[in-house]
């Protein structure tokens, strides 16, 4: 309907298989991956070891690691909004997740404290009922990793606040460190 021709864009769902196929063939000209730095590197190795054809362009977004600067003319309720919805949502489990906060000194208390005011109305469950703000991670690998992580900031006295999580699940709580 959008004047895009019906051979322009192609599902293909499936794992590693489908992806091995896709960069094998001879007619894919470029490689837009989002996804995990393993894999990322699977692909270029991959596209790298076909001498008989061009080199192909690869473009990998692999989490990165983003950033909020925040300076005194930001609004704290925004800002607290926005550091609420990029970091925890999703169990900050986006690419786009936000995953560093800087705040100009002369701010930081006022917006910290409404900040950890605002984790205390999170919903921490189920991602299909309505009410939960934040989900489980992908899988226990991941939980095992983040709450490592947690854990060796909180022993160095790092963590301001941290959220208590269901006893079944792959839940994290959020957490803001310093």
């Amino acid at each position: 309907e959008a004047g895009i021709p019906e051979n322009a864009l192609v599902l293909a769902a499936g794992g590693p298989d489908v992806g091995a196929a896709l960069i094998a063939n001879p007619a894919i000209a470029g490689v837009a991956f989002t996804g995990s730095t393993s894999t990322a590197k699977t692909i270029a190795r991959a596209l790298l070891e076909d001498d008989n054809r061009p080199l192909v362009p690869l473009i990998a977004e692999t989490g990165g690691i983003n950033a909020m600067i925040v300076d005194s003319t930001a609004l704290p309720e925004q800002v607290v909004r926005d550091v609420i919805a990029s970091s925890f949502q999703s169990a900050g489990q986006r690419c786009s997740a936000l995953r560093m906060l800087y705040i100009q000194e002369d701010v930081s208390a006022e917006i910290i404290h409404m900040l950890l005011g605002a984790m205390d109305e999170l919903t921490i469950g189920n991602p299909r009922l309505l009410q939960t703000d934040v989900g489980p991670v992908i899988d226990e690998a991941a939980r095992a990793n983040i709450q490592s992580y947690i854990d060796r900031h909180f022993a160095e006295g790092r963590v301001l606040k941290s959220m208590p999580v269901p006893s079944e699940g792959l839940f994290v709580g959020p957490t803001v460190i310093r």
